[in-house]
């Protein structure tokens, strides 16, 4: 798996791992991402593999995992999100071996990146700095909170959606932070007037008081 990686300018002491959507790669979110770095930080966006997807016709494109459909009673790919998920975490374990500890670690994503994001966080043994989904929803939500590990249970989520979205619909948003917040208190949503299946600057912003919220300097 490629990792796109912006290295900090400053001493390294916190580390960010942002997942990319469905048929997209990690170039373009690193570059957004670059516009609001903080120094001490490295950024890392890594490639998705190409792999079939049902949703669109077979057809083979950089994927975390199969979506067969996006209703949200729909089948999920388990066994793809988990596949994913540990990958996330080899990620993470290599911070871990360059000295930087797994609280000074975040992780995100957006749309289905995001859902192997938050699965990540809600299964990691080790405690994160963060988790951000940007434009996404819960992952096996009717596993949920019987997968957790509760080592996470007080790290502060931070869930941004676009009123406007027509991929994921606005409603995923507001019932994923609504799941979320019954186990996770510290789980905010952030919601974008006329925002669509995207970003935009005052989400990016956001994103960037998150990081240096969580991601204190040293």
């Amino acid at each position: 798996m490629s990792c796109p990686t912006v290295l900090p300018k400053a001493k390294h002491t916190a580390t960010v791992i942002f997942l990319h959507g469905l048929g997209d790669t990690g170039h373009g979110w690193l570059a957004a991402l670059e516009e609001i770095a903080l120094p001490y930080i490295k950024y890392i966006c890594p490639n998705a593999p190409v792999s079939k997807v049902t949703l669109n016709m077979g057809m083979s494109m950089p994927s975390w995992f199969d979506i067969y459909s996006l209703d949200k009673d729909s089948k999920a790919d388990e066994e793809g999100i988990q596949n994913s998920s540990k990958e996330l975490k080899k990620l993470i374990i290599k911070e871990e071996e360059n000295g930087i500890p797994s609280d000074r670690i975040l992780v995100g994503g957006f749309s289905q990146g995001g859902v192997v994001a938050l699965y990540t966080l809600l299964t990691y043994e080790k405690k994160l700095a963060g988790c951000m989904g940007l434009s996404t929803y819960m992952p096996l939500h009717k596993k949920f909170p019987s997968m957790c590990n509760e080592i996470n249970k007080a790290t502060e989520i931070f869930l941004a959606h676009g009123d406007a979205d027509p991929v994921v619909k606005y409603n995923y948003g507001v019932m994923t932070s609504s799941l979320l917040k019954g186990y996770y208190k510290n789980t905010t949503l952030n919601s974008y007037s006329g925002m669509a299946h995207s970003s935009c600057m005052k989400e990016m912003q956001d994103v960037r008081s998150f990081i240096s919220k969580v991601l204190p300097p040293i």
